[in-house]
């Protein structure tokens, strides 16, 4: 029976070992039980020079997903591929994702995917929500466009992208003031 197996590889290589688990596949005939291999990706927007960029983002760095029919020659293929860790789960006996897991992680009610077999290499891409990340760095001076403290200019201090929010150092009544706020309430100094 065919199951979603989460692999887990190095950061920052999921392409490499994606190739090189599609060749394995290939030469030593396991294209039967192995039908899909998924880099799992989102279009971000990004705002750079206040123009709104669009790219494609990892969403589970450093994890593969394959669609197997587990037997002890497809998990030889795959544990046996340069770059490749480990199956998520036990070593011995890797648990497959469950389908809940495989729609939220491939969008598949909202969005095509598009797929080809592990022999015709490609693989898989889906394309997830797109959340807005900005183009600030720390150190950086930025201008507060909008709320209280409109027209203020400060150092950014911290950045949390998850809340797509700045924290901002503001000089009030002549004190450095860290205050939060949106991307969108900025705007980077002139």
């Amino acid at each position: 029976m065919f199951s979603w197996y989460a692999i887990n590889t190095y950061s920052g290589h999921e392409n490499k070992v994606k190739q090189n688990l599609e060749h394995r596949i290939v030469s030593m005939h396991q294209q039967g039980a192995i039908r899909r291999i998924v880099i799992p990706t989102e279009t971000v927007t990004e705002m750079k020079d206040n123009q709104k960029v669009e790219k494609e983002v990892r969403t589970m760095p450093g994890y593969l997903l394959v669609n197997m029919e587990l037997n002890e020659d497809s998990w030889s293929v795959v544990k046996g591929t340069p770059g490749v860790t480990g199956f998520v789960g036990s070593q011995t006996d890797p648990v497959p994702l469950a389908q809940s897991e495989i729609d939220r992680l491939l969008q598949t009610a909202d969005v095509s995917v598009t797929s080809t077999t592990a022999a015709g290499g490609g693989g898989a891409t889906a394309t997830q929500r797109q959340p807005v990340v900005a183009q600030f760095s720390i150190g950086e001076t930025v201008k507060v466009v909008s709320g209280p403290l409109s027209d203020f200019s400060g150092e950014i201090a911290e950045i949390n992208e998850d809340a797509h929010k700045l924290k901002v150092l503001v000089s009030i009544f002549g004190r450095e003031t860290p205050v939060e706020v949106g991307y969108d309430q900025v705007k980077k100094a002139s």
